[in-house]
């Protein structure tokens, strides 16, 4: 009995002691959890904490989102090795072989209740039919009143009116974390609603390949893209390219256009072009017919650890003035901005990168005034800048009405009399060069064809063919007849303006 009460005593002794000792090693606290029934709580407009719900937003966005089909009409490819003596005589062994029609699909976002939709251009580009189908499945014709390459969207338009469409909100009160909603028609599979977050802000993933040349800045292989995405971790698919992303009120944050995908599908990330960017995309080339962008006339650099150590840099953001344009043109430079300035500011907006600095300036027309902050050895100082647009002009810019034959891609000069009399010819304009265009894809006409009449109409002049087709409306068929100097017999092409 004395030793059972014994070992008693030293068991509750050095289970005491050794609780006290485990007291100070790692602590890993609990709590009491009740089970919820919802999941989260947001704050509404009138400042109450309501259920988290997407089904009041997905119900309103989806009626205003669009299924888009874009069609290529048949044309012609150099695939196919041809056996007809006289095809390879005149165009070698390898022939023209017709190929069907060609169909994409995308998404787009009704803005105005009279028809008017925004989409990307990727989608509608070198499109010679747009139908857009709406979700409750009525299907139109639409136009393309302009499009964007720099951002890579687009304006399309239906003839209806007193459509349901969505409002945009600022892009800038956006904040990672934020939920969002992504809706489009991923494929083929027509209003589809997926939820996520904001990811981040300001990402440029240089996916818009757009290589314009830029006079202001001096090089014409500068790349000219405005990306400054929101990134979102709501699934976005191919076919998602146009559709919406928007916030749980239903207001238009972006336009989803990429996602970043070694298989091609979701992987977790997708990016969409801000709203700011959008409203004045869609402003510019509803009111001008192209967008009127501003320009600083500054070559930049994201600032980062390795920037700042390499040029003795007093911060680790903000966007480097790295060069201006060789050509002098420089709204910056003439304001007093200097080689080596890290620009921290513009207006009330703070630069922490150089697309944050694009997207900002990207907003802007020519002629805007903004306030450039510069940080210059350590040292802030404010600067008025006066944007100016690409020729170095701080008017607007006009649309430039392309040449119609060069449009089609086809460089056409004039046939000598003496030529036209060795081929027994009284007039026709010799096909000089070929380029990519309608010419080229949708007929197999070869260089040194001799263009005598168009749809019956004898032409003697360059000038003739481009006023003819000047005439022409969209979806016209145009018939180009003539001759070849080495094979005179007469060759018709057709094809669809």
């Amino acid at each position: 009995m004395l030793a059972a009460i014994l070992g008693s005593v030293i068991t509750i002794t050095a289970y005491q002691w050794l609780g006290k000792d485990k007291s100070n090693g790692v602590k890993i606290e609990h709590i009491d959890g009740a089970a919820t029934s919802q999941v989260a709580y947001r704050i509404n407009e009138k400042g109450e904490a309501v259920p988290l719900d997407f089904t009041g937003t997905a119900e309103k966005v989806t009626k205003a989102v669009v299924h888009i089909r874009s069609t290529q009409t048949s044309g012609v490819s150099n695939e196919r090795e041809s056996n007809d003596p006289i095809q390879q005589f005149f165009f070698g062994p390898n022939g023209p072989v017709e190929r069907g029609p060609s169909v994409s699909s995308g998404s787009g976002v009704i803005i105005n209740a009279n028809g008017y939709i925004v989409t990307n251009n990727h989608v509608v580009q070198d499109a010679d039919l747009v139908d857009v189908v709406l979700s409750d499945n009525r299907s139109f014709k639409a136009e393309v009143i302009g499009t964007d390459p720099d951002t890579d969207l687009a304006v399309i338009k239906i003839n209806q009116k007193d459509l349901p469409y969505l409002s945009f909100v600022n892009s800038d009160n956006s904040k990672v974390g934020e939920w969002v909603l992504a809706v489009g028609n991923p494929f083929n599979l027509n209003s589809t609603v997926t939820a996520g977050i904001i990811s981040a802000k300001g990402r440029n993933i240089n996916i818009i390949n757009s290589n314009n040349s830029n006079p202001t800045n001096g090089n014409s292989n500068q790349r000219t893209a405005i990306e400054s995405f929101i990134q979102t971790d709501a699934a976005i698919n191919p076919g998602n390219s146009g559709g919406a992303l928007v916030n749980l009120d239903g207001g238009l944050l972006g336009i989803n256009t990429a996602i970043a995908s070694p298989t091609g599908s979701y992987s977790g990330y997708g990016f969409a072009v801000p709203s700011n960017i959008v409203s004045k995309v869609v402003e510019d080339l509803l009111a001008y017919g192209t967008v009127q962008r501003g320009w600083l006339g500054i070559q930049v650099q994201s600032v980062n650890s390795e920037l700042a150590k390499e040029n003795d840099l007093d911060v680790t953001e903000g966007a480097y003035v790295a060069d201006f344009p060789k050509d002098g043109k420089s709204a910056a430079k003439e304001a007093g901005i200097q080689k080596g300035d890290i620009v921290v500011k513009l207006d009330e907006t703070e630069i922490k990168s150089s697309s944050a600095l694009i997207e900002y300036v990207g907003r802007k027309r020519p002629g805007d005034k903004i306030q450039v902050t510069v940080d210059r050895k350590g040292k802030n100082i404010v600067i008025p800048v006066t944007l100016i647009n690409r020729e170095g002009k701080v008017g607007t810019v006009k649309k430039e009405e392309k040449d119609v034959v060069s449009s089609l891609g086809v460089e056409l000069e004039d046939v000598d009399a003496k030529t036209l009399k060795k081929l027994d010819l009284t007039n026709g304009v010799v096909v000089k060069s070929l380029s990519h265009g309608v010419i080229q894809k949708y007929t197999d006409m070869r260089q040194g064809f001799i263009i005598t009449h168009i749809d019956s109409n004898p032409v003697k002049s360059a000038k003739e063919v481009n006023d003819i087709l000047k005439k022409k409306k969209q979806g016209d068929q145009v018939i180009f007849a003539g001759v070849y100097p080495d094979f005179p017999r007469e060759y018709l092409y057709a094809f669809r303006f």
